[in-house]
C-alpha cells in the first residue's frame, strides 16, 4: 500500500502533465484530505502511514479519473462555497470564488433591510450555492429556486439537507420552493411566479464558439446547458432576465447576475434599453467585469 506521503507526490507528479505545479499540488491535497479526513499538517505528521485497502482502492479510482481531466470536485462530489461544502456532480456547475463576490454584494446591499421578509428567486440554481448561501445569511428569506434540469434540482434537494443546518431548516421549512422551468419560455416563466425583492442568476453566457479555447476539465465534464449560448444570441438569458424583472420585481427590487466579461457593457446597455433606471456593473477579484445589478427605480412595474 502507498503511504500518505508517497501517494500525494505520486498523484501530484501525474497531474503536472495537465496542470501547473501549484494547481496539481492543490488537487492532490484535496484528494488526500477527502480520503484520509486529515488536513495538510496532520498528514505531514503521518506521512509514513500506509493506506488501508479501502483507501488505496478509492485513491486508485480517483487517480484514473483525475489524470483524464475530471475536476477534483466531481471526483470527491464536494465543493466549498461561502464557508460551506456543497454536493456537486456533473449535472451542476462547480461553484467559483467569483460567484461568492456576487452573493456578498447582495447581502451587503440588504443589511439595511434586515427586518424585512426578503423574497428571492434564483434562476438556473444548479447546486443551489447562491440561493442556499443567501438563505443562510439573511434573517427572513423566502426562496424560489428554478432550473430546467431535473438532475440539477436533485442535487439542490440534497444540498438543502446537506448545507442547511437543522436550525436553519426548522426555522423556515416552508420558505424554499423548487421548480423545474424552462426560463427562456416566456409563457412559462411569467406564469404564477409572483413578485420578488431579489432576482439572481448565474445564467449560461459563454458563446459556443469559445468552447475550443476552454480547458477540457470544463468542456468534457461541466454541463453544457449551464455554460453555453448560441453565438448569434449571446445575451439571450439577459434579455429574458430583463423582461422577467419588469414583470416580477417588487418595489425597491433588484436584478443581480453574473456576466461574461466580453459582453458586460452590452448587458448593461440591454438593461438600460429595457427601462431600468439604475444599472451597475462590477469587476471581480481578477479585474474582469463579472457582475451586474439593475433596478427599475421609480418606473412602474407591469402586471404581465
Amino acid at each position: 500500500m502507498l503511504t500518505y506521503g508517497n501517494a500525494f507526490y505520486q498523484l501530484k507528479e501525474k497531474l503536472q502533465s495537465l496542470y501547473e505545479e501549484g494547481e496539481a499540488s492543490s488537487i492532490a491535497h484535496s484528494l488526500m484530505e477527502s480520503i484520509t479526513s486529515l488536513n495538510k499538517m496532520d498528514r505531514l505528521d503521518k506521512k509514513d502511514k500506509a493506506f488501508t485497502q479501502r483507501q488505496q482502492d478509492v485513491y486508485n479510482r480517483a487517480t484514473e479519473e483525475l489524470v483524464k481531466g475530471k475536476p477534483i470536485q466531481y471526483v470527491t462530489n464536494g465543493a466549498w462555497f461561502m464557508g460551506r461544502e456543497f454536493m456537486v456532480n456533473e449535472h451542476v456547475l462547480i461553484p467559483r470564488p467569483e460567484t461568492e463576490e456576487l452573493v456578498q454584494w447582495i447581502t451587503d446591499d440588504l443589511k439595511a433591510r434586515e427586518d424585512e421578509k426578503i423574497k428571492i428567486i434564483d434562476i438556473g440554481t444548479g447546486s443551489g450555492c447562491i440561493a442556499l448561501s443567501l438563505f443562510r445569511m439573511l434573517p427572513h428569506p423566502v426562496l424560489t429556486c428554478l432550473d430546467i434540469s431535473a438532475e440539477a434540482l436533485n442535487v439542490l434537494q440534497t444540498n438543502i439537507e446537506w448545507v442547511l443546518g437543522e436550525e436553519e431548516k426548522d426555522k423556515h421549512p416552508e420558505n424554499i420552493r423548487v421548480a423545474a422551468i424552462d426560463f427562456l419560455d416566456e409563457a412559462v416563466r411569467n406564469k404564477e411566479l409572483g413578485r420578488y425583492d431579489i432576482i439572481v442568476s448565474n445564467p449560461p453566457y459563454i458563446p459556443k464558439s469559445e468552447k475550443k479555447k476552454m480547458r477540457v476539465n470544463v468542456t468534457n465534464y461541466e454541463p453544457h446547458i449551464a455554460l453555453f449560448v448560441p453565438d448569434k444570441d449571446p445575451l439571450v438569458f439577459y434579455k429574458a432576465l430583463a423582461d422577467f424583472g419588469k414583470k416580477h420585481l417588487r418595489t425597491e427590487g433588484y436584478v443581480y447576475c453574473e456576466l461574461d466579461a466580453g459582453h458586460a457593457e452590452e448587458s448593461k446597455a440591454l438593461f438600460e434599453q429595457e427601462g431600468y433606471a439604475e444599472v451597475e456593473i462590477r469587476k471581480d477579484m481578477h479585474g474582469n467585469w463579472r457582475m451586474l445589478k439593475a433596478a427599475l427605480g421609480d418606473k412602474e412595474i407591469s402586471n404581465g
